[in-house]
């Protein structure tokens, strides 16, 4: 396999905190890639990084595009916090994205989004996304009256509607209920099947160990290993950057 999409020496300060130090990954295509790490290790500045730029995409350089044109480029990325518009419908939020697909790249601001997408094609594409995702019952409900796990299906959906070649996915498990974490699972892993690639920032070890092919582990804004789940779960790097290093755990055995 060749790497769909790689960074190369990415970094990122906030003032005097450095989130990122010459932090480099790589993703396989067709594959579903795994990024973990400690609180602040810089997985999430990661993702921001690449929809902003400073990395490749098929080894084609794409540092400094706006997150439109990445997107339009085929990426597609969902958030910690979901972003839905919760005063709309799940099928208007549908519509915008696919709205918002046609803009890709487009000089201009978004007008009325339902005016030329809501045909019947849209409807039809954005209702068969979301029967894929188990939410086409709640087709006609606002957004805000979903659940967390349910909004997390809508904005896998919202994405799914521009057909991304790659789908970072901010943690996907994060506040949602087994029921629901299965089902994503499950709609990650057909993806997947149809040739969809994937990067996962995610604290559910069980979910990343279960789900992921490839598992890279990020601290202090560095990737110090990256590896199959089974490497991951015995490697000492990891178990210091979770845990802490070797020398201290060495001394708390002898206390």
């Amino acid at each position: 396999m060749t790497a769909l999409l790689r960074t190369e020496g990415v970094s990122k300060a906030f003032g005097g905190v450095q989130a990122l130090n010459d932090c480099s990954i790589a993703v396989e295509s067709g594959s579903i890639a795994g990024l973990i790490g400690p609180n602040g290790s810089g997985k999430t500045t990661l993702f921001n990084m690449i929809t902003g730029g400073d990395v490749y995409l098929d080894d084609t350089k794409i540092t400094g595009l706006a997150p439109d044109k990445v997107f339009a480029r085929g990426i597609g990325r969902t958030f910690q916090l979901t972003r839905v518009f919760s005063r709309l419908t799940v099928m208007e939020n549908m519509i915008v994205a696919a709205h918002h697909k046609e803009r890709a790249g487009q000089a201009g601001r978004l007008r009325n989004p339902f005016a030329r997408a809501g045909g019947a094609a849209t409807r039809k594409r954005a209702m068969e996304l979301l029967e894929f995702t188990g939410i086409a019952k709640l087709a006609g409900d606002r957004a805000e009256t979903l659940s967390y796990g349910q909004r997390k299906l809508l904005e896998l959906s919202y994405v799914l509607i521009a057909d991304p070649e790659i789908i970072l996915l901010d943690e996907p498990a994060g506040g949602v209920n087994p029921t629901l974490i299965g089902t994503i699972s499950e709609r990650i892993r057909e993806l997947n099947r149809q040739g969809t690639t994937f990067l996962i920032v995610e604290h559910n070890m069980e979910f990343v160990m279960g789900l992921c092919d490839q598992v890279t582990v990020l601290d202090y804004g560095n990737a110090v290993v990256s590896g199959p789940p089974d490497m991951i779960r015995t490697d000492r790097r990891v178990l210091d950057a979770y845990l802490g290093t070797a020398e201290e755990d060495d001394d708390s055995s002898a206390a």
